[in-house]
């Protein structure tokens, strides 16, 4: 079961991590402007957010075996089928359809792990399993920029196809068909519309910042409708039988900081490589290959950290391990942020990410640990979902945040320069701007950052003064109806 989950992680996560680095070469081949580029991060990431919970509950009411694979299938010919995308935006389009076979995967992944895994041991499973991504994040940078620079933008995907075939097989043959819930049938359509709206209006004004400034009425508007209905959200969730997010789980105060802590840590880190990579080629004026090499710490980092966990959740405990991390992560930020310069050497870049990579590995499967830890079966996918949806809009506002941010202070037409990689040649005075723009950026990072840490230490403190409340069970009725066992009490 590791061994599935564990390898597809790596499938999925190598995707994006390889075009980070990759971006520059992608969208020079292409001619692609500034939002064209970030669209194509943006739509994988916003498209995958909004089917995440959709998919967890098709999970639980039919299987993870079949949904997991289904999402192998997926990911694996929308892979096969970018290296032939004849423009920018069919590679907008069938990233879409890639981050649809992605939301199916990892939407079941920690699921499926809880499952199998004895509680006792669930630590252990769940840091191997966050450390998979970190064996992605390290491999990736640097394979995507070599495949990029050796053999040509199109091998960024294609080299999915046999590790997807791969996983597939080893999937069908290893994974063991789940019970579904029967008694838990039914998809919330109005929710789902609302989130993709209503977040969707968000991102779009977030990416249309850096071109035409944070007054413009295109980006107020798009924030503006975000808020308008978020009220509209919550009164359509509670009424609904089957809500894509159950706003009663959040009347536990400690699941409720767990996953406000959550969304706060990602929009702090997640921007980080690839703001990175991209100071590295534009600023630096360095090959992709090279820039791969560059981010590479911080996933080593990452990756040492989160093969810690379980030892580390057993030390000190899952709340004050996810603590910490975001402690030691907003460091890093605040090291990037003093260092950054134009003629800064290696070595303080390096430390800032080193410190960042082992904030999120220490943070996350210990947060993932302590939401999913005793959780009855038929409530862990919806729950997982919930988690994941969470952490994909966090990745999603992460990156739109930071793309608009580090371009705002240059002129409009030099932009797209940046998403190239072709800065430092093209026009040498714009690196001063830019130099401005990562420090603002940096700045805002780790301000949410320090926000994140007083959410762990938050439900820290609740969770230690009394037991979390039963509203993670028995929110949504177990099923036949009835609610779920009292006793069973979530983290």
């Amino acid at each position: 079961m590791l061994s599935v989950v564990g390898l597809a992680s790596i499938l999925t996560a190598l995707g994006s991590s390889s075009l980070n680095v990759a971006l520059p070469e992608v969208v020079r081949h292409f001619g692609a402007g500034a939002a064209a580029a970030s669209w194509m991060l943006l739509s994988f990431m916003l498209a995958n957010t909004v089917l995440m919970v959709v998919f967890g509950r098709l999970a639980d009411m039919f299987g993870r075996r079949a949904m997991y694979l289904c999402g192998l299938a997926t990911y694996t010919g929308a892979s096969l089928l970018l290296g032939f995308a004849p423009g920018e935006w069919h590679v907008v389009a069938l990233r879409v359809v890639q981050a649809a076979g992605g939301a199916m995967l990892l939407t079941n992944s920690a699921a499926l792990l809880t499952d199998a895994f004895p509680r006792r041991h669930l630590g252990r499973g769940m840091g191997i399993y966050i450390a998979s991504f970190s064996v992605a994040q390290l491999v990736g940078p640097t394979l995507g920029g070599f495949l990029t620079h050796r053999l040509g933008w199109q091998w960024v995907f294609w080299y999915n196809v046999p590790l997807g075939v791969l996983c597939l097989i080893w999937g069908a043959i290893t994974l063991r068909r789940t019970a579904s819930g029967a008694g838990e049938r039914g998809i919330d359509l109005p929710g789902n519309l609302l989130v993709l709206v209503s977040l969707g209006g968000l991102l779009f004004g977030l990416s249309q910042a850096a071109d035409y400034g944070w007054t413009d009425p295109v980006v107020v508007g798009g924030v503006v409708l975000f808020a308008l209905l978020m009220p509209v959200f919550v009164v359509v969730e509670r009424r609904s039988a089957h809500p894509v997010v159950d706003v009663r789980l959040f009347a536990d105060r400690v699941f409720a900081l767990d996953l406000l802590a959550t969304l706060l840590s990602t929009v702090g880190r997640m921007a980080v490589v690839l703001l990175v990579a991209l100071y590295y080629q534009a600023v630096r004026g360095e090959d992709p290959v090279a820039a791969g090499l560059k981010v590479l710490p911080l996933s080593v980092a990452m990756m040492i950290a989160s093969m810690s966990a379980g030892p580390l959740h057993a030390w000190l405990g899952a709340r004050l391990v996810g603590l910490l991390g975001n402690v030691i992560g907003t460091a890093g930020l605040v090291v990037l942020l003093a260092c950054v310069s134009p003629d800064v050497g290696y070595g303080p870049v390096c430390a800032g990410t080193v410190l960042v990579g082992i904030g999120a590995g220490m943070f996350l499967p210990a947060t993932a640990t302590a939401i999913l830890d005793q959780l009855p079966s038929h409530r862990i996918g919806i729950v997982n979902a919930m988690r994941l949806m969470v952490q994909n809009t966090g990745v999603v506002v992460s990156t739109a945040l930071a793309l608009s941010l580090v371009t705002g202070p240059l002129p409009a037409a030099l932009r797209p320069a940046v998403f190239a990689g072709t800065l430092s040649r093209v026009a040498p005075g714009g690196i001063g701007a830019l130099i401005t723009g990562y420090r603002i950026t940096f700045g805002v990072l780790a301000a949410v950052s320090a926000l994140a840490a007083l959410a762990s230490l938050g439900g820290l403190r609740r969770r230690a003064r009394r037991p979390a409340s039963p509203a993670v069970q028995d929110a949504v009725p177990a099923p036949g109806g009835t609610p779920g066992p009292a006793g069973e009490r979530c983290p």
